[in-house]
């Protein structure tokens, strides 16, 4: 005999904590990467694995960095947000592209998957910067990144209109997603520790979600003596925060101990 409509009890849900949502370029192979070290630190600050939940859907998008290949997403950003947990609300929606956020506008990309997602709080890797280093009371950096010099210029004008000073800035000068994933972790720390040695600077930002940083942050900042923050540290430090997971992490920096 067929045994149907078992009975069951319900566990709380995974996330019972915090509920993250990440749209991911589809070309990216470094956020989720980084990504699990913090949710797994912030679920055992939080008291249980099944604390932090994090769930991802790929945006399509071009792997060669443009402005134009940039902006071509904003008509996919709310098609995607509605591909994380259907029926159920995550605590915040976090978009993993620091240029395509400035291309568009943080405003714009709230928006889109505001439209999908109303009840969600919407973070970007542009927007979190500037809040991550509000919270670290620094606002001289020197920044880091692979992109043209199109894009560095244009990157360099928006933080700077939402506060930041940028005096000095370096680029590995790569086009490709795929390829600037591939860029060793000793290379950025090294790039950043030219980059960020200069007195004139407060901390140094490394911008990009396919760049790898997380871990060798401690030992960069043990050089410097200032803050060193990527993307990814960013925008993982504002998840967490806006949904309400404030408990310090160790082995990522300054900003997950201090802010």
């Amino acid at each position: 005999m067929d045994l149907r409509s078992i009975p069951c009890e319900f566990a709380p849900p995974l996330g019972w904590a915090a509920r993250l949502g990440l749209i991911v370029l589809a070309s990216d192979h470094t956020i989720e990467f980084e990504w699990r070290s913090l949710v797994d630190a912030a679920a055992r600050a939080c008291g249980g694995p099944d604390s932090v939940a994090l769930y991802a859907a790929r945006i399509p998008n071009d792997p060669e960095i443009t402005p134009e290949t940039l902006a071509a997403m904003d008509g996919r950003i709310a098609q995607t947000a509605d591909l994380l947990t259907p029926g159920v609300d995550c605590d915040v929606i976090a978009y993993g592209c620091t240029s395509a956020a400035m291309v568009l506008g943080s405003e714009r990309v709230a928006k889109r998957v505001h439209s999908v997602r109303p009840g969600a709080r919407v973070t970007d890797p542009a927007e979190a910067a500037v809040a991550a280093f509000e919270a670290l009371g620094v606002r001289r950096l020197a920044m880091l990144t692979p992109y043209s010099a199109a894009l560095n210029e244009g990157l360099r004008a928006g933080f700077q209109a939402r506060g930041l000073d940028i005096p000095k800035m370096g680029s590995f000068g790569i086009g490709n997603d795929n390829d600037v994933a591939r860029i060793a972790p000793a290379s950025v720390a090294a790039a950043a520790r030219d980059l960020g040695g200069d007195p004139e600077v407060e901390a140094v930002f490394v911008s990009c979600t396919s760049i790898r940083l997380i871990e060798v942050v401690d030992a960069l900042e043990d050089a410097l003596g200032k803050p060193v923050v990527s993307s990814n540290m960013a925008l993982g430090w504002r998840a967490l925060r806006l949904a309400g997971i404030d408990a310090p992490l160790e082995g990522f920096g300054r900003l997950f101990r201090e802010a």
